[in-house]
């Protein structure tokens, strides 16, 4: 007995190495964890595409976007199940979003130990003082499986966290997640993992920030769980319609695949995107009445051309950049700055075109907001500068002339832009008009999610979905409404030199 214990501890020390490709870790999983596949049949593990491309470029930060049913809790599981017994002193958590998928997390973690080699259930002697509870007292280790409430973690040291559903948890899970993420120690591992629910809440806003805040990003779509086909004959599906075409040509999709997905949105009708999700993006389903055209942005977003230039860490994105026989304007979204308030945004366009030429966005005080707005004023040579001069906007303004900025719109005698509750409606329709019409104007992905996630609301208002972000947005929006009303001032002052030349005659 003490022999097997003393291998499975040296196993332990060794799980992240691998032979021919595969570490220890996933041998461990693939010759003595055993599951029950959908036929009831109990077998062991062997990992399929979702959880092979998981375990390769999996980090100690992980968020996971997938269709249903792709193995990955499962996965996730036997991962931290291995760690647990072969590492003293390991605390396992999975959360689940209810009662019965707590339970469902937990059978699939109890069939583990049940099943393991008759020499390990021997050594791995097991405690229990909950229902959803794994205690091995001879190595201090514990696999717990909670549900989602505020108080989850309070008091706990996490090595190993899985948040499973987080779309889904009651609540919005917000206070949740902050108190579990506490608990886990540094180095700790942790998963974040779910299928999409709206273009709003807390998954999504990991999601969508998780470049920033050190997470490995991971997005398996339906096609990589093997039984979702259907038997078909030969040419049976033919003719395939535009976006079957396109996923057979991108990712070498079968007729039989395609025949199951066409009866998933048959019976799914419009959640067939977001219960089997095909990309990153559509699949979170905007909840309300979105204000942009959603096909226009969908089309918007395949036309982006990838080639870009970033400065300042990202914050400064430059499609094109200034040309001397251009004009520019730029519209400003100010905000209070500090890493945790919202962002500023702004967007620098053609004053002639519209075309989107660079973008500056991230959390910026006003002194600070102000010096990077002048030297975009300076860059794209005197560009007309809009400042929304609410709220923060006037401590923006009044460092830009500090700074030496020139060419600050003004409005009614006032420098600045004033969005108020006549013009921000009148401002969202120009901007959601030239979409429609010229969507070749718009090249960044961060404002086109926005415009997916900017809804109206109960009361008649638009603005942006809960858990979402609007100031890219607004920064454009206000470039744009300033841009017209330079156009209709310049095509007024036309039409008066015509007929003053006129009289002359």
């Amino acid at each position: 007995m003490g022999s097997e214990l003393y291998r499975l501890l040296e196993l332990g020390k060794h799980l992240d190495e691998e032979w021919d490709g595969q570490t220890l870790r996933d041998r461990m999983i693939g010759g003595s964890l055993q599951i029950r596949p959908r036929d009831g049949r109990r077998r062991l593990l062997e990992l399929n595409r979702a959880q092979r491309e998981y375990s390769r470029r999996c980090s100690k930060r992980n968020i996971v976007l997938k269709a249903r049913q792709v193995g990955i809790t499962t996965y996730v599981a036997a991962r931290y199940f291995v760690q647990t017994i072969t590492r003293p002193g390991t605390l396992t958590v999975q959360v689940a979003h209810s009662q019965e998928s707590a339970e469902m997390i937990f059978n699939i973690v109890r069939r583990f130990w049940e099943n393991l080699p008759e020499e390990q259930r021997e050594v791995l002697v097991r405690s229990r003082s909950n229902v959803r509870q794994m205690a091995f007292p001879g190595l201090d280790s514990e696999y717990r499986v909670e549900t989602a409430d505020e108080n989850a973690g309070r008091g706990m040291t996490i090595q190993n966290l899985h948040c499973s559903e987080v779309s889904r948890w009651p609540g919005g899970g917000f206070e949740a997640l902050a108190s579990l993420r506490a608990a886990v120690v540094p180095g700790g591992e942790i998963v974040l993992e779910s299928t999409p629910r709206g273009a709003s809440g807390t998954f999504y806003g990991e999601w969508q920030e998780a470049d920033k805040t050190g997470y490995t990003k991971h997005f398996f779509p339906w096609w990589y769980e093997d039984s979702y086909r259907v038997l078909v004959r030969d040419g049976e599906v033919l003719p395939l319609a535009e976006a079957e075409s396109g996923l057979i040509q991108l990712y070498r999709l079968d007729e039989r695949q395609i025949a199951w997905r066409r009866q998933q949105w048959k019976t799914l009708h419009g959640l067939a995107k977001q219960e089997y999700a095909e990309d990153a993006s559509s699949c979170f389903l905007v909840s309300g009445d979105c204000v942009f055209d959603l096909e226009g942005i969908e089309k918007t977003i395949g036309l982006l051309e990838k080639e870009t230039h970033l400065e300042d860490n990202g914050r400064l994105t430059i499609w094109l950049p200034p040309q001397s026989d251009r004009n520019y304007i730029v519209g400003v979204d100010t905000a209070g700055g500090g890493s945790e308030g919202d962002y500023a945004c702004a967007q620098v366009i053609d004053r002639e075109t519209g075309m989107q030429c660079a973008e500056l966005h991230g959390h910026f005080p006003p002194n600070e907001l102000g010096r990077r707005v002048t030297d975009l004023w300076r860059r794209y040579r005197g560009a007309l500068v809009a400042v929304e001069r609410n709220n923060h906007g006037h401590a923006v303004l009044v460092y830009l002339n500090e700074m030496g900025c020139k060419n600050i719109y003004e409005q009614d005698g006032k420098l600045g832009w004033l969005t108020t509750a006549a013009s921000r409606p009148a401002m969202i329709e120009n901007m959601a008009a030239i979409l429609i019409e010229k969507p070749q104007l718009f090249h960044s992905p961060r404002l086109l999610e926005e415009c997916r996630t900017f809804v109206r609301q109960a009361d008649g208002s638009a603005r942006a979905a809960d858990g979402s972000n609007d100031d890219c947005v607004m920064a454009m929006a206000i470039a744009l409404a300033v841009r017209r009303e330079d156009a209709g001032r310049r095509a007024k002052k036309g039409r008066f030199e015509l007929t003053s030349i006129a009289m002359v005659r």
